[in-house]
């Protein structure tokens, strides 16, 4: 069972989780208006029935005098210099004027949980979160490639505290959220942005958004910022994967080409298309993954490791085949790519 409604990073920056439905002085604005209105319903009140009220002082009832009255009844309890006397100015004070008085404390102190405590909180939780992310995965984009990938990660358990989505679209970081990861609202080709999903302390860095050209910034960026990080990316376009791997992404996958691949090859070989797809998810039953080569399996062939079904060696950078005559004998520092039973 997946985690539900994670944290965001919230309130640091320019960047927030969440965009407020109201500017700061559109909310401010309508919380005056309100108080405002409530207030000339009690003064309105008090005026038609000015009769049942008494003045201490001097025995009249002004349009100041209603004013006075409402304000300190409204805050308070009142004074005792203007009192109703009448039955209807005491139900008018008791049924009306008592819950208006509450609305507008509740007005003023919810005011001030929005825009300082819940503030202060939101900042506290923000330098909490990102405090706790150290080798975690930064996916750029949430969109179907983004979603699927963010998915993935979940089913090789990942966890989703070590999980943060960059979008500019806050509806998909709401999704990003209820999916159990951390969300940020911004754009991914900032550094600011970039650098409050901590991206300098990642592990991986996936890019998904919807352009190349994005795609090419972003990696440009990550590369800049966190230049240890594993960077994988999503193309659309065969002729900019060239650009992509020189801006430092180390896996590019073209989406359209590699689908285009596959229908081709289901055509004839339904049954190793399925295999493939049985290797690439992580819910199949069997799993491509790579490593490096332990001690006691240096100087043995690929064929003999006994972890899982050895398919390739990456050697100086170069692939070897299970076939070659350079995989009969592994060599420190080679990366094995293997075939192993899921789960």
């Amino acid at each position: 069972m997946r985690p539900r409604n994670r944290p965001s990073l919230r309130g640091f920056g320019p960047v927030l989780s969440q965009p407020a439905a109201l500017s700061l002085a559109a909310s401010l604005g309508l919380r005056v208006a309100m108080v405002l209105a409530l207030f000339a319903i009690a003064v309105g009140g008090h005026w038609f029935e000015r009769a049942g009220l008494k003045d201490q002082i001097d025995g009249h009832v002004s349009f100041t005098d209603v004013l006075y009255f409402t304000a300190v009844t409204v805050t308070t309890v009142g004074y005792g210099d203007i009192v109703p006397v009448s039955d209807a100015a005491r139900m008018f004070d008791t049924f009306v004027v008592t819950p208006i008085r509450l609305f507008v404390w509740l007005i003023f102190i919810g005011t001030a949980y929005g825009f300082f405590l819940q503030r202060g909180w939101k900042q506290v939780r923000t330098r909490m979160t990102q405090r706790s992310l150290h080798d975690h995965v930064v996916v750029c984009g949430y969109g179907t490639s983004g979603a699927a990938a963010v998915d993935e990660l979940i089913g090789q358990n990942v966890n989703c505290d070590c999980i943060v989505v960059i979008d500019r679209d806050a509806g998909r970081v709401q999704d990003a959220n209820d999916a159990g990861v951390i969300g940020i609202v911004g754009d991914a080709t900032h550094d600011v942005v970039l650098s409050t999903a901590c991206v300098g302390r990642a592990a991986r860095v996936i890019v998904a958004p919807s352009h190349d050209d994005a795609a090419a910034l972003i990696v440009l960026s990550a590369r800049r910022l966190a230049p240890k990080a594993r960077i994988s990316v999503a193309v659309r376009a065969a002729e900019n994967e060239d650009l992509l791997r020189q801006a430092g992404a180390d896996a590019i996958i073209n989406p359209v080409v590699l689908g285009g691949h596959l229908l081709a090859r289901a055509a004839t070989n339904g049954h190793a298309v399925d295999y493939i797809k049985d290797l690439a998810a992580a819910e199949g039953r069997v799993a491509l993954c790579e490593r490096t080569a332990r001690a006691d399996e240096v100087g043995r062939p690929l064929s003999a490791i006994a972890t899982g079904l050895g398919v390739r060696i990456i050697r100086a950078g170069r692939a070897i085949g299970w076939f070659d005559p350079e995989a009969q004998q592994l060599e420190a520092g080679d990366i094995i790519v293997e075939i192993v039973r899921a789960g």
